[in-house]
């Protein structure tokens, strides 16, 4: 069932405060020729990078842990998230922003990253498309103590945890972040860890 002939009639700008909440009025040609026009909101954040940090010998993971209000808002307790390193692209390309956040975020510096797929996240609302990326890590790697950038408000805890409990906490409800669950579920489907 393929549409055609999609065509953008109107963009409004609701919010543009931290990133940008439009409202798009659109049409498009559906399989039986009619024309069809909707209005839906879309929320540009930009595109980003996540990765996961892993250790053949230890069966570890590097994840972290942060406040996060929206899942405040909808239910979580504490706000903490327990999630893969992830950050926005900033005009980097994927492979440079994820180098950055992982020092940033986690104080491991990775030199190579592997890209193992892109996924939309929210497409429903959310333009943002993720590039995913696994990487080795070992203790010499580690540079600094991470936790995030001060100028950017961030407050990270960095946790290593065994691959085994990583997969346990998904069933638990501790790890409720999608992409990580994503990056957790691939470690363990390719037999990396």
């Amino acid at each position: 069932m393929a549409i055609k002939d999609i065509e953008i009639i109107k963009t409004e700008i609701l919010s543009d405060n931290w990133y940008t909440l439009k409202k798009v009025t659109y049409q498009y040609s559906k399989p039986d020729g009619t024309i069809q026009q909707q209005s839906r909101e879309a929320y540009d954040r930009g595109n980003g990078a996540v990765i996961l940090l892993y250790n053949i010998s230890s069966q570890t993971v590097i994840l972290t842990r942060q406040f996060r209000i929206p899942t405040y808002i909808n239910g979580n307790e504490s706000g903490m998230l327990i999630e893969a390193c992830a950050g926005l692209l900033d005009r980097d390309s994927p492979q440079d922003c994820i180098r950055r956040e992982t020092e940033e975020e986690t104080g491991y510096q990775v030199k190579e990253a592997q890209k193992i797929f892109e996924a939309y996240m929210s497409p429903g609302s959310v333009t943002e498309i993720l590039h995913f990326f696994i990487a080795e890590y070992t203790t010499n790697m580690k540079v600094s103590d991470g936790g995030g950038l001060e100028e950017e408000e961030e407050h990270i805890e960095i946790l290593e945890i065994k691959i085994q409990d990583a997969l346990h906490m998904i069933d638990t409800g501790e790890i409720k972040d999608g992409k990580t669950i994503m990056l957790l579920q691939y470690i363990k489907l390719k037999n990396i860890l």
